[in-house]
């Protein structure tokens, strides 16, 4: 039974229009307008299209009719009631008509043109603009009012009103009045959805970038003048203005990552972040959500939406180092994200657009691991467009006295205590080691060095590099009985004394005791103190 005539189709449109101004949420915005449309028995269907990119046109219903499936119009909103029992509510999403191409049906005419399509009699309208008439005669449907969200000139969707009853000249124009404040309130609801976005966008980039500039301040820059560094140099400023990826090579320890910096910070990106991920540091079962982010509840412990370090970098560099261990089947993925700029969270089927420029670096010889397929050919060459083979420190010992400066002075103004001198001597010291652990090592001892020294004077203790062939015992023949612990102490002791003597009573530093027998001198004093040994020559109390 049709409501009477008189009932009115928008019964307080003021008080709507004020509820538009006061939603700032998406969502929720576009469920008051439908609802509030739709409260009324005179109107049994309010819905809401909005113009936004298709990624799948899987299932449409329109698919035949659409020319341009970039775009179109999705269904965002729908409530309304019928008046037969047991049907209804209209609140879902789904349906035939879930979508519109731009220009097809009545709907999809409104958002190409920009215009309003009002039909007070649905009876006097063409045959075609009834796509189910037997829903019209079921729920007594006679007037439609269809009009564009119009927004400073952009469309951005579609409000649609079907009535019980005629349209009159009134009700009509609070039906614009009501798109136009609509259109505004859903550009206003963006707005603070994409500063929403962004905010969290910023506190995660925080949250990475915290880290990132304590280590840049530890690690310095690029410190040397020898040869192989001037190679390094001219090639991160011959690549750095470019986007293509760079591939950075070098045993642990030689600063891939500080050259990657480098690159960043002489780049066109270089105000945007630079997001760093040491992919031997992430489980396996975290590599996808790490890269690429998850929404709520993807899976176990996904407590809320996350952005990956690719979202992250959108507009920056992204450092992937140790991008050897990433695992087989993520690789494909990766190579997709490199080459279409595409990737989607887990668990969630939009797909979103980055912009990252990529820096890898690797100690192993990825074209080994392609060869022996662990590393996929088609991803190595993505990665090797333009490598740079950072020497490791044995091989510049020239830049050696620079980077020692550098680093005592780092740690004088970290520790607020005064810059030791580093003699020749202990420079010299430092040049004759072969450095296995290269700039990382060299920081690390120098930094011990610092927290040791007293009195001005730089104490360097370096690893041993073996035992010196003259001092080496003669081989050992087992025993012919099993030793008692008392002469087992005896032998030890006859062997700290006979390293003693051989040092002329010197424990500490090259040459010392401690060197000769492959152990710290802190150990040795500790072994001496326990076998009473006082000084050279003194029987064990």
């Amino acid at each position: 039974m049709s409501p009477p005539l008189d009932t009115p189709l928008v019964p307080d449109p003021k008080s709507l229009l004020l509820a538009l101004a006061q939603e700032h949420s998406l969502p929720d915005l576009l469920r008051v307008i439908v609802k509030r449309l739709a409260q009324t028995p005179r109107v049994p269907l309010a819905r809401i299209w909005l113009i936004q990119p298709t990624f799948d046109c899987t299932g449409c219903a329109m698919l035949p009719e659409c020319r341009n499936r970039a775009q179109c119009l999705h269904l965002v909103a729908s409530a309304g009631q019928s008046q037969n029992p047991g049907v209804g509510p209209w609140t879902s999403l789904e349906g035939a008509f879930r979508r519109f191409p731009l220009g097809v049906r009545k709907v999809g005419r409104i958002a190409a043109l920009g215009e309003p399509i009002e039909v007070p009699n649905l009876a006097q309208s063409p045959a075609e603009w009834v796509a189910r008439p037997e829903w019209i005669e079921a729920e007594a449907i006679t007037g439609f009012a269809g009009q564009p969200l119009t927004h400073r000139g952009v469309v951005l969707g579609v409000l649609a009103v079907f009535s019980r009853g005629p349209i009159d000249e009134d009700c009509m124009s609070w039906l614009r009045m009501i798109a136009n404040h609509a259109a505004a309130a859903i550009a206003t609801a963006r707005a603070f959805a994409e500063v929403e976005s962004l905010k969290k966008s910023l506190e995660l980039e925080n949250e990475y970038l915290r880290d990132e500039v304590t280590q840049a301040g530890a690690f310095g820059t690029l410190v040397g003048e020898s040869p192989a560094l001037h190679a390094v140099n001219r090639q991160i400023e011959l690549v750095a203005p470019t986007e293509s990826t760079v591939l950075v090579l070098g045993e642990s320890g030689t600063g891939k990552e500080l050259v990657a910096r480098e690159i960043h910070h002489r780049s066109r990106r270089s105000e945007r972040p630079l997001i760093k991920v040491n992919c031997a540091s992430i489980p396996r079962e975290l590599f996808e959500s790490e890269f690429f982010g998850h929404v709520k509840g993807a899976f176990t412990g996904a407590l809320r939406d996350r952005a990956g370090r690719f979202e992250l970098a959108d507009g920056g560099t992204l450092f992937l180092d140790e991008i050897g261990e990433i695992p087989l089947d993520l690789q494909a993925k990766l190579l997709r994200v490199l080459q279409e700029g595409e990737l989607e969270r887990v668990g969630e089927e939009r797909t979103r657009r980055v912009d990252v420029r990529l820096v890898a670096a690797t100690n192993r010889d990825l074209r080994v691991e392609a060869d022996a397929g662990r590393f996929r050919q088609d991803l190595y060459y993505r990665l090797c467009v333009f490598p740079i083979d950072l020497p490791p420190l044995r091989k510049r010992k020239s830049d050696i006295p620079l980077l020692a400066e550098h680093f005592l002075e780092l740690f004088s103004r970290k520790t607020g205590r005064p810059k030791p001198r580093l003699t020749i001597a202990a420079t010299q010291r430092l040049q004759q080691y072969d450095w296995p652990g290269n700039v990382r090592e060299l920081q690390f001892v120098l930094e011990r060095a610092m927290i040791s020294s007293s009195g001005g004077r730089l104490t360097i203790e370096l690893p041993l590099r073996g035992t010196p062939a003259a001092h080496v015992p003669p081989a050992l023949s087992p025993p012919d009985r099993v030793l008692t612990n008392a002469e087992l102490r005896q032998i030890e002791a006859g062997n700290l004394r006979a390293a003693l003597q051989a040092t002329g009573g010197r424990i500490y530093g090259a040459g010392g005791a401690a060197e000769l027998l492959g152990i710290k001198p802190t150990t040795l004093a500790s072994r001496l103190k326990a076998l009473g040994i006082r000084d050279v020559g003194k029987p064990i109390a």
